[in-house]
């Protein structure tokens, strides 16, 4: 009983340790985007959110809709900001599914490192179409010129 005690507690201190800090960091990759401090496949931003191309996309037309408010999950973002997200995501994801010729799409959001959250910044994955075949998460880069030619759809798409 103490042994399956002891392994218990070690299990829990391993799992903490793992999590990731709720408390945001400034410095993370895609505040340093929006910031304009490192470069994106831009779709569309508006005053309170950012949507681009996921360079390490799951499926072809893989983006992000990210609000521009500082929070590491949707638990910690103010509900205007939450609500901002979804006019975007409603927005970005009609011309996705316009410009990858599908008609529906899948939106992933995790909330932190246990749920398979790579990045401390609230942010919601737009897949298009069925989630067959899909990649591994944040681990396989993309081909940087058909990222550009989807995005590049989709941007005409929103300039209607």
């Amino acid at each position: 009983m103490v042994k399956d005690l002891v392994n218990l507690q070690a299990i829990q201190l391993l799992m903490e340790s793992l999590e990731m800090d709720l408390t945001y960091d400034n410095n993370n990759v895609f505040a340093r985007i929006i910031r304009g401090e490192l470069p994106c496949i831009k779709v569309y931003e508006d005053a309170e959110t950012l949507a681009f191309m996921d360079i390490m996309p799951q499926m072809p037309g893989h983006l992000l809709v990210l609000p521009k408010a500082p929070a590491v999950t949707l638990y910690q973002l103010p509900d205007d900001a939450a609500l901002a997200c979804f006019r975007t995501i409603k927005k970005v994801g009609t011309a996705l599914q316009q410009a990858m010729g599908v008609s529906g799409s899948t939106l992933v959001q995790h909330n932190g490192s246990y749920a398979g959250q790579s990045v401390p910044h609230v942010h919601f994955h737009l897949l298009p179409g069925p989630l067959k075949g899909l990649k591994p998460h944040a681990q396989v880069s993309g081909d940087h010129t058909e990222i550009e030619a989807i995005a590049a759809r989709i941007r005409a798409l929103l300039a209607e």
